[in-house]
C-alpha cells in the first residue's frame, strides 16, 4: 500500500452542509490544494446503505479485488452467481463510483480502484465501524 493510500468511505450521512462542503472541495483544488478527504459514498439512512452494501456486494468486490476478473461473466462465474444479477449489481456500483468498468474488447471488466473500503453505517457513532482492507 502507498503512504497515501486510495481509500473508499461509504457513510450514513444527511448532512444538509454537504454541498457547501463539496464547493469548499472543489475551490481547494482549483487553488491547487490537494483533498485530503477519502471518496465518499453518502446514502440517507442505514436501510439504503445495507439494500446496496450486502453480504453479496462484499463478495462481488473481494473477488474483483483477489481474482482480478477479465469481464462481467468471469466475475459471475468465480461468485456462483447469474450474469444479468452480477450486471446489474455492478452497474449499480459503477453509478456510485464504487467500481469501474474498463473496456477489454467486447467484455467490460470490472475494477475495485481503491486500496481500502470503510464502512461506517452509524455515522454519528465512530465505534460501530465495519472495516473491508484489501
Amino acid at each position: 500500500m502507498t503512504d497515501n493510500p486510495n481509500v473508499l468511505l461509504v457513510t450514513v450521512d444527511d448532512d444538509p452542509n454537504q454541498y457547501e462542503r463539496g464547493r469548499e472541495a472543489i475551490e481547494r483544488l482549483e487553488d491547487g490544494e490537494p483533498l485530503q478527504e477519502p471518496a465518499t459514498v453518502r446514502f440517507p439512512n442505514e436501510s439504503r446503505l445495507a439494500e446496496v452494501f450486502n453480504e453479496r456486494t462484499y463478495a462481488l468486490l473481494r473477488t474483483i479485488r483477489d481474482e482480478g476478473p477479465e469481464s462481467i461473466r468471469e466475475t459471475a462465474r468465480l461468485v456462483g452467481r447469474d450474469k444479468k444479477n452480477v450486471h446489474e449489481e455492478l452497474t449499480t456500483l459503477e453509478a456510485l463510483g464504487v467500481v469501474r468498468f474498463e473496456e477489454n474488447g467486447r467484455s467490460k471488466r470490472p475494477v475495485f480502484p481503491y486500496d481500502d473500503l470503510v464502512v461506517t453505517p452509524l455515522a454519528d457513532d465512530a465505534g460501530d465501524e465495519t472495516r473491508v482492507t484489501s
